[in-house]
Order: structure tokens, then sequence, then C-alpha cells
């Protein structure tokens, strides 16, 4: 069923490495923001806004800090007026990218990301240009340590109306579910004795490009370079990294 891409390893890693820069704080702060701003201040009413208050919590980011961040964006509170963006362009090796971002200033956020793309052997396409190669679901990922066998975990999944099972990755089981459903799916699993390790909204490509050593270093260069802004608040991208090759890169 879906392609692998080590993202979710990936991911924790890079979680890590912001949590001791600071950067996470900020990052979900504007998260928050943004999910009261289009959703309203209610959790219970708002996915968008639990799943970011969940983050806050993982984060150990005080309950003051959550409440003043969805107070500025119901309009309770004076902030800053952020939009969000999604810039798109191409990687080392053929890959698509997508980046999400909230900026208060589009002008300077886009030339900035221009600018890293040009920096790490990239480049910023115009609007619609690797769009069309991705789709909007629901993703969760489940540790395989501790959790039920694959047949049991993608029975339970599919009985609960996700879309796509993986377990190629050989730490997690990778669930996809429309958007609408994710939280359905992850609160039944959990019913079930399945725990989800997360669970949030992505861009789930059509199909993956393979990556040698060389470009799959470059590639992850230009993530993380990407992460490294301010501004931007998830990256997605269409690479796929053989455990042989991630074995290399470490």
């Amino acid at each position: 069923m879906g392609g692998h891409s080590h993202w979710a390893g990936i991911k924790h890693k890079k979680a890590l490495t912001d949590a001791k820069k600071g950067k996470v704080w900020t990052k979900i702060v504007r998260e928050i923001t943004m999910a009261a701003r289009t959703g309203g201040g209610d959790p219970g009413a708002n996915p968008r806004l639990r799943r970011a208050m969940d983050d806050a919590r993982a984060a150990n980011m005080p309950a003051d800090n959550i409440k003043r961040a969805i107070q500025k964006g119901t309009g309770e509170l004076e902030g800053a007026t952020y939009e969000e963006l999604v810039y798109e362009g191409y990687g080392p090796g053929g890959t698509a990218i997508l980046v999400q971002v909230t900026t208060d200033n589009r002008n300077r956020t886009g030339n900035e990301i221009a600018l890293i793309f040009t920096q790490n052997g990239g480049n910023k396409g115009e609007v619609g240009c690797v769009g069309w190669m991705f789709k909007s679901q629901g993703l969760i990922t489940v540790a395989k340590s501790g959790a039920p066998g694959e047949d049991e975990v993608m029975s339970k999944a599919l009985d609960l109306g996700a879309e796509d099972f993986s377990a190629e990755d050989k730490d997690n089981y990778e669930i996809y579910t429309d958007p609408k459903d994710l939280d359905k799916v992850k609160d039944g699993l959990a019913a079930a004795g399945v725990t989800a390790a997360s669970a949030e909204i992505v861009m789930k490509p059509s199909a993956r490009v393979p990556l040698g050593e060389a470009d799959a270093q470059k590639v992850l260069a230009l993530i993380e370079a990407l992460e490294e802004h301010d501004d931007v608040m998830k990256v997605h991208s269409n690479f796929d990294i053989p455990d042989e090759v991630m074995a290399k890169l470490g």
C-alpha cells in the first residue's frame, strides 16, 4: 500500500533538535493562533486547535502560553497578523517540495525561502508547479515497539475508516486517513489499545522519487535548512530513501 520515506523518524530527530534551539514553542504558538483564528477557540469543536494544543502539552508549554495564543487567534488579545502560505519548489534528484509557512511579511519570507532553495541545490518554483503531486491526508504513526502485530493494527485501522496502511518503515506503522477522519481513527485506535505516536495532516505525494546517497544527503540538508526558518511550519517532499542509504547517513 503506502510508500515509505522514513519521514517519521527524520521528523522525530528534527523535533528534538528544534526543541534544543527553542524553536518548537514559537511554531506551536503560531499554529494555535492560526487554528483559533480559522476555527474558533473551542478545541472541542476545532480539531486543528485540539491537535495544536496536544503538541503544546507534549512540548511542555505552560497553560498560560496556550491560553494567550488562543486569545490572540480569537481577537481577545492583540497580536501579529499572520497569513498561511505554501511555497513550491524542486530539490536535488528531481524531488518535489512543498513548504507551509505562517508569516507576517510574505515578501521577506518568500525571498528567504527562495534563497534557502538556491543555497542547497534546489530552486523555488511557481505556484502549482509541484502541488498537483500531493494530496492532503491525515497521517497517524504507531510505534511498532509495544504495539499489536501488523495484521491486527491494519485491520483495526481499516475498520475505523483508514484509507491506506504501510508497515515499510522499520520503526513505525503509517496509517493514512481522509483529513476529516483523522481524529476519529486515532481515537478509535486508542480505544482498541493502539496508541498513536503522532497524528497530523500531511501532504502525501502520488509517487515517490528514490534517492541514492549523494542526493539523499543534499535533500535532507535542504529540508533541514527550510525547517530551521522561523516561519516554516511543515515541509513535505516525495523522496524515498532506502534503509541502506539512511544507515550510511546515520
